[in-house]
Parts: C-alpha cells; sequence; structure tokens
C-alpha cells in the first residue's frame, strides 16, 4: 500500500502510539470540508504558537494545525508522530493546499 493514497489516509510504515492507542494511519479527508475561514484560523494559530513564514503552507508546524482541523486527532498527535511520518501528513498537506 503507498504511503499517502488516494482516500487522503496517511498510511505509517509502522503503528503509532498515541496516549495509549495504535494507529497505523490517518484519514486527512476533512479537508476537503475545510473553510477559508478554517485555514485563517490556522495563520492565526501558527502566528501565536511563535512561528513565522512567509508561507504559512510549506512549513510543517502550520500542516500539523491544519491537519488537527482536519481529523479528529489533537495538534499533540501530529507532535509527536516519526519525522517520516510527519513529512508524509505535511506533504499531504501542502499538496492539497497547493492543488
Amino acid at each position: 500500500m503507498n504511503a499517502v493514497n488516494e482516500n487522503m489516509k496517511v498510511v505509517f510504515k509502522k503503528p503509532v502510539s498515541f496516549e495509549g492507542k495504535e494507529y497505523t494511519e490517518v484519514d486527512l479527508s476533512g479537508l476537503e470540508n475545510l473553510t477559508t475561514s478554517d485555514l485563517i484560523e490556522a495563520d492565526k494559530q501558527f502566528s501565536t504558537s511563535g512561528q513565522f513564514s512567509v508561507m504559512n503552507e510549506v512549513t510543517i508546524g502550520y500542516a500539523v494545525i491544519v491537519a488537527a482541523k482536519a481529523s479528529s486527532k489533537p495538534i499533540e498527535f501530529f507532535e509527536h508522530l516519526p519525522a517520516s511520518e510527519g513529512l508524509k501528513v505535511k506533504n499531504m498537506v501542502m499538496g492539497f493546499l497547493n492543488a
């Protein structure tokens, strides 16, 4: 199975443990339902977290905020992913935003 598939799911190489539960993937299909207001809120959240970028959508910090809004997972879930899995999430969010 591909690391990122057409169902907007990021499939992990190995299970990820978070708050006592094992995850093998994260579903980001909720990206399709985000509104411009959600993205404005993500921009504000990104700025108030002390992060800065000329292009927010290319940063992993911004991608984590958007991924949390698009899924049922808290930001901390994404922040604790192994780096390679976090980059898969970032790439999916960035690809969606730049499509």
